[in-house]
């Protein structure tokens, strides 16, 4: 089941850059929790807190439960972190509110297992994971926090898609298909070197030979008889 992290909010009361950044001047991150029909609520956070988030992976998955100092405790996802181009740090975070009853769109990422004892990888085989998360949609109350796809029999060649994937839990792909999650790649084997060797140099004639150095001499031409 998906992971619900709880974090304290101050409130914050005008909305707009020069309101942000005056937040972001005290030290806290502005942020916003939006959706499910309903006025936007304005935040303040401490900025440990979003770094925590951050640092874990995966918060585009989690639950939150944003405590408001004074107020309501809000049941959001965290929707989209905006970043300082040069401190690289968060400057301001979307929070989306669900409605009772309403499915959401997250992100998953996947886990292998079985890799150790994969017949395909033992024999030099490259799991080739071409899609580490998997977009679906999904009760909140009921989000994995991976999908697992198991190597344990995979062969080179092989093709995992997403109806072998463990433990759905009742999501459904945002992708109408049976769209591939691994393959089994063939072992990369390095082109041979190729080397050519110099050309031999020429052999030394010696003194008296008609090398560079020791050349014979052109014979004299014939006197022409009288």
């Amino acid at each position: 089941m998906v992971q619900t992290i709880r974090i304290e909010a101050a409130a914050r009361e005008r909305a707009g850059k020069g309101a942000a950044r005056a937040t972001r001047r005290g030290g806290s991150v502005p942020a916003v929790i939006y959706g499910a029909k309903q006025e936007a609520t304005l935040l303040a956070l401490d900025p440990r807190d979003v770094m925590k988030e951050l640092q874990k992976g995966g918060w585009q998955s989690h639950l939150y439960e944003v405590a408001v100092a004074g107020g309501a405790t809000e049941r959001c996802l965290m929707r989209d972190v905006q970043f300082h181009p040069v401190s690289d740090q968060p400057i301001h975070v979307d929070f989306q509110r669900l409605a009772a009853g309403q499915k959401i769109r997250v992100r998953v990422p996947v886990a292998l297992l079985g890799e150790d004892v994969s017949p395909g990888i033992k024999a030099g085989g490259v799991a080739n994971l071409v899609r580490r998360d998997l977009e679906v949609m999904a009760d909140p109350d009921n989000v994995p926090e991976r999908f697992e796809v198991d190597l344990s029999t995979a062969e080179i060649g092989d093709t995992i898609r997403w109806s072998a994937v463990k433990d759905q839990q009742g999501a459904v792909p945002t992708l109408d298909r049976d769209f591939v999650v691994l393959t089994v790649a063939p072992p990369t084997v390095a082109e041979a070197e190729v080397v050519i060797a110099a050309p031999a140099p020429a052999p030394d004639a010696g003194k008296g030979g008609k090398g560079a150095k020791g050349a014979a001499k052109p014979a004299a031409p014939a006197a022409k008889k009288k």
